[in-house]
């Protein structure tokens, strides 16, 4: 099996325990860093090393505009391309085509859309986005799905819920039968050797593979509807994938409302296998979700709120662009050991802002 889950200890609905992808453990539940340009923002491969990361989750979206999934074939896959030998999770860019809005248009084969970066017609199928997938060769890929919009009615989710389920299919299909494609070129650059990169304990470069070592993971929609989350769960498991996504969420609704989405969707996924909630969350979210038994989760939220100036402590959330910290000779978090709290202060951060 190219992956699996391996729960180790359990406390009511809180699980504990490693998801083993070829590119090594990952200890669960997990927070993903999201690198959706196989960068994560402001933050270097050598520091998420330090800092213990153990997978990160890359765009198919953007990659697929920028560089080009070709460009990242023939690097030898987005672990040699961004020089990163940990796991890696692509997501389908089911999410992003759905943000464009008015530059997109749904139909049963797919998405229309024009790229948000030069205008330029594409299109993303089932098909093409497991295609690209595979291509790019992270350890686990997500089918296809229609992220429905909030607020929507009942007959907007099912039908949505629908056309993702028929997609999920067709992702399993083209993915089955390509799954032992060698996507690398034979002639893939090794990496370099002043790259500063940590190297594998035995000194071996990232491993080229086929797509057989490669996860597929369905996602479960059906928008702020219990029922429909539990329809979506069961028909999505009846089509059979390693682990299971819960999608659409954190478009627009209340946090009660997703809180009792997910804990109602949950119940209906197997304990077995990984549980992937996508798009959160805050800290106090990460916490929550996790007793809640999520094993895996991912936001943008850390780099996107420290560009904008928003900073969490023990103590709280610090605005730090707020005149008050001008002249604030104090730590950051004076509770933290990390570089940033233990060398710099309040003032200076502020000035860098």
């Amino acid at each position: 099996m190219p992956l699996r889950l391996q729960i180790e200890a359990t406390r009511g609905s809180a699980r504990a325990g490693k998801l083993i992808t070829p590119h090594g453990e990952v200890e669960t539940p997990v927070f993903m860093p999201v690198g959706t340009l196989a960068s994560v923002k402001g933050v270097s491969q050598d520091v998420l090393e330090e800092l213990g990361v153990q997978i990160l989750l890359a765009n198919t979206y953007h990659l697929y505009l920028r560089p080009g999934v070709e460009t990242v074939r023939q690097m030898g896959g987005l672990h040699r391309f961004m020089s990163w030998d940990r796991s890696i999770l692509t997501d389908s860019g089911g999410f992003q085509v759905f943000s464009l809005n008015d530059l997109r248009k749904v139909s049963e084969e797919g998405v229309a859309f024009r790229s948000h970066l030069d205008g330029s017609p594409h299109f993303l199928s089932p098909e093409k986005a497991t295609e690209i997938q595979i291509g790019l060769g992270a350890d686990i890929i997500m089918a296809f799905d229609e992220c429905t919009e909030y607020p929507a009615d009942a007959q907007r989710a099912r039908a949505s819920m629908e056309l993702t389920l028929r997609w999920a299919k067709r992702c399993k299909n083209y993915f089955e039968a390509n799954k032992y494609e060698v996507p690398w070129a034979s002639n893939a650059p090794r990496r370099p050797s002043g790259s500063g990169a940590t190297p594998r304990l035995d000194g071996a470069e990232p491993r080229p593979h086929t797509s057989a070592t490669q996860a597929l993971f369905g996602i479960v929609q059906g928008g702020m509807d219990p029922d429909l989350r539990r329809e979506s769960a069961g028909r999505t498991m009846d089509i059979g994938f390693p682990g299971y996504a819960i999608g659409g969420l954190s478009v627009g609704e209340p946090r009660e409302l997703t809180r009792d989405i997910v804990e109602s969707t949950l119940e209906h996924l197997p304990s077995g296998q990984p549980r992937y909630l996508m798009g959160v969350g805050t800290p106090e979210e990460i916490a929550q979700y996790a007793q809640s038994g999520v094993d895996m989760m991912d936001c943008v939220l850390p780099t996107r709120a420290a560009r904008h100036g928003l900073l969490f402590t023990s103590e709280g959330r610090v605005s730090i662009k707020q005149a008050r910290y001008a002249q604030d000779e104090s730590a950051l978090d004076p509770a933290c050991d990390c570089r940033v709290c233990q060398r710099y202060s309040r003032a200076y951060l502020r000035h860098l802002y």
